[in-house]
């Protein structure tokens, strides 16, 4: 099955999780919180898990997946590295002297990971940009099934526990207080709404030159290397506080659409009541201009999600663009 483009729509309740906090301020804790306009139309104040975050929780594993399945990585890549390529000093010494189409020509074929992730390339005199394939938009708390509290941790030292005792043998306790540590520290539970697109046409495609630089087979590869993250991303949401805060993964439902042609993949966010029923709907409607370009699967567990994947990593492979040389 040729696929254009897929998007996710989906609500993932989770329970006393961390994931993704503003920082601190004295003991304090801050959750990330953000204000919307809800499926009603009225704003709200809310909790949140940035894009970025979901983005890196889906790189993590697609770079073991990529290193499993012997994906072409960059010397950056190889290591996790944040800048990815741009820590590679081979690539960066062979483009020192590359027009920008062949740089890009070259990032595409050297890596799988920057090739579906995208990167921007800044060194020297270059400003070369590649789009990502995937995108992800905030993951947003639905208003009135989603909460967030602060709860009260304190930590003593060893030192502490020696200067009771001294105390106690009626030794000078000088270290009473030392090393305690009171803080507050968030929690969220709720039910959130999450949507994400993948383009899967572009995957190997140069935008400068309209080209693709892989073959199918290559393509093909990195592809079902690219859903396989996409499903263990909500499967395995990493983030902060994991070492005491792992987030209890209740329950995920949504709708996965899939274009087999030029039509985009629609998302809707699921902060409005309906959006499943919708978006299937939208399917129907935009099929009727392009003959069977559009799908829609619905699923209503975290099992019925991943044989949706499932499904399409083993019939997915990319659309070709026809323009594309």
């Amino acid at each position: 099955m040729s696929i254009y483009s897929i998007s996710l729509s989906a609500q993932l309740t989770l329970d006393m999780h961390s994931l993704n906090n503003e920082g601190g301020e004295g003991n304090q804790i801050q959750t990330r919180m953000v204000n919307i306009v809800d499926g009603n139309g009225r704003l709200q104040n809310v909790n949140a898990i940035s894009g970025d975050m979901i983005k890196h929780i889906l790189a993590e594993h697609l770079h073991r997946i990529a290193t499993a399945n012997g994906l072409p990585l960059c010397a950056g890549c190889k290591t996790f590295n944040a800048n990815r390529i741009s820590a590679d000093e081979s690539y960066m010494a062979a483009i020192a002297n590359m027009n920008d189409a062949d740089s890009l020509t070259l990032m595409l074929e050297t890596c799988a990971m920057d090739d579906m992730l995208g990167n921007l390339i800044t060194a020297g005199s270059k400003s070369l940009p590649r789009k990502s394939v995937v995108e992800f938009g905030w993951v947003v708390g639905l208003p009135e099934l989603t909460r967030s509290d602060s709860y009260f941790h304190v930590k003593y030292s060893n030192e502490r526990g020696k200067a009771e005792r001294d105390a106690q043998k009626g030794e000078e306790s000088r270290g009473a207080n030392l090393g305690q540590a009171i803080f507050h520290r968030p929690a969220n539970s709720g039910v959130y709404a999450l949507v994400a697109t993948i383009e899967a046409a572009r995957i190997g495609f140069n935008d400068i030159t309209q080209k693709y630089v892989l073959d199918e087979a290559q393509r093909q590869a990195r592809l079902k290397a690219l859903l396989e993250a996409l499903l263990y991303t909500l499967m395995e949401p990493a983030g902060a506080m994991r070492g005491t805060q792992a987030p209890h993964i209740v329950d995920v439902a949504g709708v996965i659409t899939v274009s087999q042609n030029v039509i985009p993949a629609p998302t809707l966010s699921p902060l409005k009541g309906g959006y499943d029923q919708e978006l299937t709907d939208l399917c129907a409607t935009l099929n009727s201009i392009r003959p069977n370009a559009l799908a829609a699967h619905s699923f209503s567990s975290m099992n019925g999600y991943a044989q949706t994947v499932r499904d399409l990593i083993q019939s997915a492979t990319p659309y070709t663009l026809q323009y594309a040389g």
